[in-house]
């Protein structure tokens, strides 16, 4: 059955109301994004005890948490990216979700280091069809006015999950290992334990995300996109763009000279990753980071011969770029600080596991639903009243959470620092929708899978990437946990620099788009 045998114009057109059905539908994908961040976040409520099993240091654990998972998350997603462009957008996520919660099961079944790290990245592969099938879903589902807040509904998945999974993951350890001290099932401590009972859910929901009926590409705006006839190619293409060593088959396709810039792009990315290895001592850190670049940059160069329009769209636009990365930044932070807040307080403030996850995670759930949709709802208040407006949110959600970080990583009273956790979650999650509505406004329809996928890698290879390494790393050095969170503030002035160039480019940019699309070849 093809793509548009099963298409239902469930979407609503700028003026029309938002039928029933968009409601249910994007429930549903909020559903999936809380297992998403349940599946992926769990392991901060277990680190210590990982730390312990497994013989671990901090630089290992926020490998583990944000490397690991987080390059080929962004990897993977960008030939999904493709995929979620052309093929049944539905489909790809039940797929996706499968795996990831397989792979999550996994994970309770590792014994050492070198498992964990596989297992984290099958994660990692599974989670990246999520976002860029349900960004596109999204914004056929619901008109452009209300983009951001339905962008915002459904990224409060994140925070909601994230929270979820310390709840769920602390009380889940402590009553397996009360229960268990010894001779406990299959062997299993309660940090495995806990990873099989969270992933299996997630095989059961796939089933309902399968029922979920696919929207007409493009009808929200009234640009029909036509069923791409072989939509596997473009995704195999991709995927031989970005995966090394196949990275050389694209680079080859433009001949001696870009093959030359394609091994000059890998020389620089792999001694300075080299250079990095050498400074930390922590090879696979850089050595994955290192592979995670080089892809990106094969990835882009390729896109830019093959697919003039979304690279003039995407990558020569400092717009999209400077929002992307300037939101990266947030996530810089909000990444490594709810990552490392539940170390924190069993570690240095002496809190149980059961009673840390509690009061993180559900005042840090809260938090974070409050943020991203009321962050995304003042993000369309504000777009009506300025072209750049969303971008004032985003920047809101950088500063804003600055301090509350500080106070986190300073405190000695656990009630100071629940409450800095919950305002720290506020104010960190009340950029994304703004961020993620204006990388969507700033290309064409049958884009949105590939802007969402590198909207991601800034959200990953900058935020999830080198946010909790660096926190971990700086940790590790110092021995000190407090230093490691406070590394974090670097964020806040490079992303002030980045977000100040974008709202001066965004309204340019988004008035010209037809412009600069038609003039990059694209027939619109």
């Amino acid at each position: 059955m093809s793509e548009s045998d099963d298409q239902a114009p469930v979407a609503a057109s700028q003026t029309e109301k938002v039928p029933a059905y968009s409601w249910y539908a994007l429930g549903i994908l909020v559903i999936v994004y809380v297992l998403n961040f349940v599946d992926r976040n769990i392991i901060s409520i277990l680190a210590e005890d990982i730390k312990a099993d497994l013989g671990l240091r901090d630089d290992q654990i926020g490998f583990l948490y944000g490397t690991a998972f987080g390059v080929f998350y962004a990897l993977f997603g960008i030939p999904l990216g493709k995929l979620a462009d052309s093929w049944h957008r539905v489909r790809l996520m039940t797929a996706g979700l499968a795996i990831w919660s397989a792979f999550t099961v996994l994970s309770g079944f590792a014994k050492s280091f070198t498992a964990l790290s596989v297992a984290r990245i099958g994660v990692g592969v599974g989670e990246a069809t999520a976002s860029p099938s349900a960004y596109s879903l999204i914004s056929d589902w619901f008109p452009k006015k209300m983009r951001a807040t339905a962008l915002a509904i459904y990224s409060s998945g994140l925070y909601i999950g994230g929270g979820v999974s310390l709840l769920i993951g602390g009380a889940i350890v402590e009553r397996w290992n009360e229960s268990y001290p010894v001779d406990a099932p299959l062997g299993l401590a309660g940090w495995q334990a806990a990873f099989i009972l969270v992933g299996l859910p997630g095989l059961l929901l796939a089933m309902l995300v399968f029922t979920l009926r696919e929207p007409l590409r493009g009808q929200s705006e009234g640009l029909i996109a036509e069923p791409v006839k072989d939509p596997f190619r473009g995704f195999l293409r991709e995927l031989v763009a970005v995966i090394p060593p196949f990275t050389l088959i694209g680079a080859a396709q433009a001949g001696t000279r870009g093959i030359l810039i394609n091994l000059a792009g890998a020389l620089v990315i792999g001694g300075t990753a080299f250079a990095l290895a050498e400074l930390t001592g922590n090879y696979q850190q850089w050595i994955a980071v290192g592979i995670g670049y080089y892809a990106i940059f094969s990835w882009a160069s390729t896109l830019k011969r093959r697919d003039e329009a979304a690279f003039k769209l995407i990558w020569g636009t400092p717009a999209f770029l400077t929002t992307i990365l300037g939101y990266g930044m947030v996530a810089f932070m909000s990444y490594a600080a709810s990552f490392w807040a539940a170390p924190y307080a069993i570690r240095i403030l002496g809190e149980a596991p059961a009673l840390a996850g509690f009061w993180i995670g559900g005042p840090g759930a809260a938090g974070g639903f409050l943020g991203v949709v009321l962050g995304g709802w003042a993000a369309d208040w504000l777009r009506k009243r300025n072209p750049a407006g969303r971008l004032i949110m985003v920047a809101v959600g950088l500063v804003g959470a600055a301090p509350f970080l500080y106070i986190m990583f300073t405190a000695q009273d656990p009630v100071v620092f629940y409450i800095a956790a919950f305002l720290q979650s506020l104010f960190g999650s009340s950029a994304l929708g703004g961020a993620a509505a204006t990388t969507q406004d700033l290309v064409l329809p049958r884009m949105r899978g590939t802007a969402t996928a590198t909207f991601f890698l800034s959200t990953t290879l900058v935020g999830l990437a080198l946010g909790p390494y660096l926190a971990g790393q700086v940790s590790t050095v110092t021995d000190s946990l407090s230093t490691g969170g406070l590394s974090l503030l670097v964020a806040v002035p490079i992303g002030l620099i980045l977000l100040f160039v974008a709202y001066r480019t965004v309204p340019e940019a988004e008035r010209t788009l037809l412009e600069r699309a038609r003039a990059a070849g694209e027939a619109v």
